[in-house]
C-alpha cells in the first residue's frame, strides 16, 4: 500500500474529521489545516485562513508536524491535496460572506497547490450544484438520476460558489495537466444519525425531497477520498459522492413519481437506485459501499 502526505483542509468539521480517521487508518500522514484544531490521535493540526494566499502557500510548503525536523532533509513535499474547508450552507453567513470565502478560499488552496507541484488535489463541491436542495420554492431537477454531466444551476450562493470551484479547477488542471477531482458530496450522515434521524425520514419522506434523498456515510466518504487519491492520470474530474441506496424506504420508481412527477428519467433505475446517482464512482473508482443504512436502522 503507497501511503501519501496530504495536506487537508477543514478536518475540523463534521465529513472531514470522518474522513480524516479512515486515511490514518490506512497509513497515511494528514496535516489539518483549519481555523480550529482537530483532537484526534495521529493528526498534525495548523491553524490558517484558505482565504488568506500568502497563509495557503506558506503552510503548503511547511513541516506537517515536529516529527518530520530529525531527518534534517529540509521540508517535505506534500503528495496530495484534499480541500474540503468552507462555509458549510447558506444562512450561516451574509450570502456575500459564503460566496467570498468558499470561492476565494478554493481558488488560493488550488493555485497554491498547482504553483507548488503537488499534482493530486481533491476538492469538496456539492449536491446543492443541481440547484433542488436551496432553491426558493419547490424545484423539480430537468431529469433524473442526477448525473454528473447534468447542467448544474443552482439560485443560492453556496451551490453557486460550488459551481464556481468546479470551474477553478477545471482552470487550473487544464494549466497544469495534474488531477483535479472534485466531489459532489450529498449529505453527510454520521454513524450516529441514523437512530436519530432516519425513522423520521422513512415516516416524513417529504423532508428529503429537496437533497433527492441521497446521503453519504461520512466513512464511505473516507473511502472515496482514497480511492480518489489511488487513482492517477484522470485529469479533470467530477464525481458524486453518494451511497448506492436513497435514504428512504419507497422503491426509487414511486419516489420519482411521487415527488418528481413529470421529470424525465434517463436510465433504468434499480428498485433502490440513488436518484442521486453514483454510478460514476462505483464504475471508474471501484467504489464498494460498505455502510448502507439498513445495517443500522430498520426501515420500517
Amino acid at each position: 500500500m503507497t501511503t501519501k502526505r496530504i495536506f487537508f483542509t477543514g478536518g475540523s468539521g463534521k465529513a472531514g474529521k470522518h474522513v480524516i480517521s479512515y486515511l490514518l487508518d490506512r497509513g497515511h500522514k494528514v496535516m489539518n489545516v483549519d481555523l480550529k484544531r482537530l483532537d484526534y490521535p495521529g493528526v498534525d493540526n495548523l491553524i490558517a485562513d484558505i482565504t488568506d494566499s500568502g497563509q495557503m502557500f506558506n503552510a503548503m510548503s511547511s513541516y506537517a508536524g515536529l516529527d518530520e525536523l530529525e531527518a534534517g532533509d529540509g521540508v517535505p513535499k506534500f503528495d496530495a491535496v484534499v480541500h474540503f474547508a468552507a462555509v458549510p450552507r447558506i444562512l450561516i453567513n451574509p450570502d456575500n460572506e459564503t460566496f467570498r470565502v468558499n470561492t476565494i478560499g478554493t481558488y488560493n488552496v488550488i493555485e497554491a497547490a498547482v504553483k507548488l507541484g503537488i499534482k493530486k488535489i481533491i476538492i469538496a463541491s456539492s449536491e446543492t450544484t443541481y440547484g433542488i436542495c436551496f432553491s426558493d420554492g419547490q424545484t423539480d431537477p430537468h431529469t433524473l438520476p442526477l448525473e454528473e454531466g447534468y447542467d448544474v444551476d443552482p439560485m443560492d450562493s453556496y451551490g453557486l460558489s460550488k459551481v464556481v470551484n468546479e470551474k477553478t479547477a477545471r482552470s487550473f488542471q487544464r494549466r497544469s495537466g495534474f488531477d483535479i477531482y472534485a466531489l459532489r458530496i450529498g449529505n453527510v450522515i454520521e454513524p450516529h444519525e441514523y437512530d436519530e434521524l432516519f425513522p423520521h425520514y422513512f415516516k416524513h419522506p417529504e423532508v428529503r425531497r429537496r437533497n433527492a434523498f441521497c446521503y453519504i456515510d461520512a466513512r464511505d466518504l473516507g473511502q472515496i477520498v482514497d480511492l480518489c487519491l489511488k487513482k492517477d492520470d484522470l485529469g479533470y474530474q467530477v464525481f458524486n459522492a453518494g451511497n448506492d441506496h436513497n435514504g428512504a424506504i419507497i422503491p426509487s420508481k414511486e419516489l420519482a413519481e411521487r415527488f418528481f412527477p413529470g421529470v424525465p428519467i434517463t436510465s433504468e433505475l434499480g428498485e433502490h437506485e440513488a436518484l442521486f446517482s453514483n454510478r460514476k464512482i462505483r464504475e471508474v473508482l471501484g467504489f464498494n459501499e460498505q455502510h448502507n443504512w439498513r445495517k443500522y436502522v430498520k426501515g420500517e
